[in-house]
């Protein structure tokens, strides 16, 4: 798929993977639709993107973890007369500690965000876009998505949705003009646990650079599935299709323990 020219969609772009696909994209000559919740912050990224690149970039502010967010996105699409090109589903979420000890509220959104939100916005433009016979999305999930993960156990489920969600449609679209792909990063240096005791271990992430370029390198290539990280992390992903579930389940189990996960508490 040629970048240059397109007009691509980015949610979550406000920071981390997000700003990294958009800023990726940009450099690559696409045109960009930058949604987030943050108006100030989507501000700042797209002032960036102008500067670097001379290509536009037009933030739009909403929420989609709320039932009308994807709603909202669609009708200011329309009344912006902007068409999406490629659209990338990188918005996500996710609790870390106890599913029982962690507050109910916030992993709900996060459930509707990564699947409503990535759903509705895939319903929407996939349409638009099977109906003029061209485009492309690429739904980011996760390699966690390949395993249950004890004391992560909202966000893997939620991610083990995209992955076989994206697999199917993607099956669907099969001559409509209409690539889909789902990409599977592992541990990123995006602040995921931030406002959390939660730390990563720096030896074992990857940047966001290095997965929003990678990602669309496998999208160019035709790729149903994208691995964007370090060979370890697919190769961890192979291990757990292999092994029966329940044992997968005891070793990620002790491995967030041993990452003192089960303990984890709002900084």
């Amino acid at each position: 798929m040629e970048y240059r020219g397109i007009t691509a969609m980015v949610t979550g772009a406000s920071k981390g993977i997000g700003r990294a696909y958009a800023h990726e994209l940009a450099r690559r000559g696409a045109n960009l639709i930058l949604v987030a919740r943050s108006p100030d912050a989507l501000a700042r990224v797209a002032d960036e993107i102008r500067a670097a690149y001379g290509v536009s970039a037009e933030p739009l502010a909403a929420d989609l973890s709320s039932t009308d967010g994807p709603d909202r996105v669609a009708r200011e699409l329309a009344a912006r007369g902007l068409t999406v090109d490629l659209l990338v589903n990188n918005a996500g979420a996710g609790s870390v500690g106890p599913f029982l000890d962690r507050p109910y509220e916030p992993q709900r959104r996060a459930v509707d965000l990564n699947i409503h939100g990535l759903m509705a916005l895939t319903y929407q433009l996939g349409a638009q876009m099977v109906a003029r016979g061209s485009g492309g999305i690429i739904n980011v999930a996760s390699t966690a998505a390949f395993q249950p993960l004890p004391y992560q156990a909202g966000y893997a489920a939620t991610k083990a949705f995209v992955l076989s969600f994206t697999e199917a449609f993607a099956q669907e679209m099969r001559g409509t003009g209409v690539r889909v792909m789902v990409a599977h990063p592992g541990a990123t240096e995006t602040g995921f646990f931030d406002g959390t005791t939660a730390v990563m271990d720096p030896r074992a992430t990857d940047s966001p650079e290095r997965v929003a370029a990678k990602t669309l390198n496998d999208f160019a290539r035709g790729r149903l599935n994208s691995y964007p990280g370090r060979p370890f992390n697919r190769a961890q992903t192979l291990a757990a299709r292999l092994m029966p579930r329940a044992a997968v389940a005891r070793l990620t189990f002790g491995l967030n323990r041993h990452l003192g996960f089960h303990t984890v508490q709002d900084a």
